[in-house]
This record gives C-alpha cells, sequence and structure tokens, in this order.
C-alpha cells in the first residue's frame, strides 16, 4: 500500500513547482524586455555614430532605423528643421523604441501611441509610419517657439503624456540619429544590411516607391525607367526635372539618385535613408561624395571608393525576380 507523502515532502514539491514556474516567468520576461528594448527583430543591426569624434555611438535593430529614417524624411518633405526631427524621434523612443506597434496604453497605437479615439487618426492610418510622423510634425508645427523650448516641453505639448519628463533621456540618441538622417553628419549611419527574406518588394521599382512614399512626390519625381531582364541599358521617360533613373548589370540594378550642386546634406540624407532601408529593399550598395558603404556588417564605416564622386547618389538593389 502507498503511503501519502508526508507534510514535509509536500512543502518541498510545492516549492519546487514554484521555482520552476518563477524561472520560466523570469526568462520570458527577459526575452520580452530585449525583444522590446532591441526593436524586436534580429537586435541591433544599425549603428549612428557622432560626426564629432567624440566616441558617442548608438545602435538600433534594423527596424528601429528604417522607422527613424521614415519619420526624418517626412519632416524634411514638410520643410521642418533639425530640431523638429530631433524632437519626433526623442518622442517616438519613448513611445514605442521606433517600433510600429499595434498596442498601447487605451487605444494608443503606432510609432507614436496616437489613440484614434482622441482624432489622431484611424487604425490603419496611424499605423502608417509615413502618416503617423505626418500628422505627428502636423501638431508640433502649432507650438509656439518649440524650436527655443526643451525637448521635453516641446514634445508633451504635443503627446499630452502621464510622464512628460522621460522624453529628456532620449535627446542624445535622437539629436545623432536626427543629424545623420537629415544629412547634417556626413557618413555616420551604418547597418549590416541583411536582406529580409519575408518581403517580396525588391529592385529600383521598389526603391523608387520608397522614397516617395517617405519624400513625397515634390521632392522625388516618379520615372518611367524599367530594367530589363537581360542587363541591358534602362529606358526612361524625358522629364523637364532631375529624377532618379535606374541601370541594369548581372544580378543587381542601380538606381541613380540626382544630387544638385551644393546639396550634399540633401545627398547624405538620401544616402542614409537608403542604408536605414537597406535590409527591407535588399539593397547591395550605396555610393555618395566620393564614400561608400557595403552591406556586411554595421561596424563597417564609409569607405572611400576607387571611382571618381558623381554628383548623385547611387543605390545598387538586386533586381526583382520575374515570374517563372
Amino acid at each position: 500500500m502507498l503511503q501519502s507523502p508526508t507534510p514535509k515532502k509536500r512543502r518541498r514539491g510545492r516549492l519546487f513547482r514554484f521555482s520552476s514556474a518563477l524561472v520560466v516567468l523570469l526568462a520570458v520576461a527577459g526575452y520580452l524586455v530585449v525583444q522590446y528594448v532591441t526593436g524586436g527583430r534580429g537586435g541591433p543591426g544599425c549603428k549612428v555614430v557622432s560626426g564629432k569624434d567624440d566616441g558617442q555611438a548608438y545602435e538600433f535593430s534594423q527596424e528601429q532605423t528604417m522607422n527613424a529614417a521614415t519619420i526624418a524624411a517626412v519632416g524634411t518633405g514638410r520643410g521642418m528643421p533639425e530640431r523638429a526631427v530631433t524632437i519626433a524621434l526623442a518622442t517616438a523612443l519613448q513611445e514605442s523604441q521606433l517600433v510600429n506597434i499595434e498596442h498601447g496604453d487605451l487605444d494608443s497605437l503606432g510609432l507614436f501611441q496616437q489613440r484614434p479615439s482622441q482624432g489622431w487618426g484611424t487604425k490603419k492610418e496611424i499605423l502608417d509610419p509615413t502618416y503617423a510622423a505626418g500628422v505627428f510634425y502636423e501638431h508640433l508645427a502649432k507650438v509656439n517657439d518649440y524650436q527655443q523650448l526643451p525637448l521635453t516641453v516641446a514634445a508633451q505639448r504635443v503627446q499630452r503624456s502621464g510622464y512628460p519628463e522621460a522624453y529628456a533621456k532620449h535627446e542624445p540618441e535622437a539629436t545623432l540619429l536626427s543629424a545623420a538622417l537629415t544629412g547634417q553628419a556626413a557618413a555616420t549611419l551604418t547597418c549590416q544590411g541583411l536582406p529580409d527574406t519575408t518581403r517580396a518588394n525588391t529592385g529600383p521599382d521598389a526603391v523608387r516607391a520608397a522614397l516617395v512614399r517617405d519624400f513625397g512626390r515634390t521632392v522625388l519625381k516618379e520615372t518611367g525607367a524599367e530594367v530589363t531582364g537581360d542587363g541591358s541599358a534602362t529606358k526612361a521617360k524625358a522629364k523637364s526635372t532631375p529624377s532618379p533613373s535606374a541601370s541594369a548589370t548581372g544580378g543587381s540594378s542601380t538606381v541613380t539618385l540626382p544630387v544638385r550642386s551644393g546639396s550634399t546634406r540633401t545627398g547624405w540624407q538620401l544616402a542614409h535613408w537608403a542604408v536605414a532601408n537597406s535590409s527591407v529593399l535588399h539593397i547591395e550598395r550605396v555610393s555618395y561624395a566620393g564614400r561608400e558603404w557595403s552591406a556586411g556588417s554595421a561596424d563597417d564605416p564609409w569607405h572611400a571608393t576607387a571611382t571618381k564622386a558623381s554628383g548623385g547618389v547611387r543605390i545598387v538593389t538586386e533586381r526583382q525576380a520575374g515570374p517563372k
């Protein structure tokens, strides 16, 4: 006949089960914290450094950096100054860690945790990073003298957060991101650029569509350029204004973005934007002003190229495969 376990053994069993459950919970919590801090997909894959050679640097996931590039592009496309972009980036870092999340406090959503019930837009609109950034800038522009205000004050007048002081801690990293993604600091953003195999849209058409989406049609005009499968020269419709052109060689295509003389800041913004989007758009190389970035490692700096610097940003991307 089996004997019932003694009270001491029962307590020991309960303690063991409790300890095991606690270990599992702590492991899950740790995983979720890492996913939140690193952007949720693959951990840090990009690095932004100071243009002042002071050793300051921050790491972000490719997803975070891509969202940051969209925020910066929307801001400059609206004619907003670099300070506005810094405020927007610090706000998104605090609200979502630059991850386009579909949840939050009450009905808060997206990069800026905007609420449909508070008139920020529909759920679908708010989850569109381009729209979310645009409506943030729309409200920021209405804040009197926001460029002279402390960042946390300017952000709070837009967000109406319950923790207004929290924005201040993100100002250093937002400042470096803003300097790179507005083109103020040259060759300061690098990414691993590992291709995102979950995304199907690649090639020059996808690059141009993404540029127009983020910067707007008034900044970059869509072209009728077409890349042929045999690697021959691309034919493009004539335009009265400079526009992106494309050519094909082997398994890659090159999109060239014309940059007017004296507009190096614009050139570096476009170049850094391409690096930030390198994973999703399968971009292999980006070159501008005699410097080149290649996909592979976020630790590799922009290096001098052997070819003569041109007046445009050159983006080398995989051609999208045609139907089999």
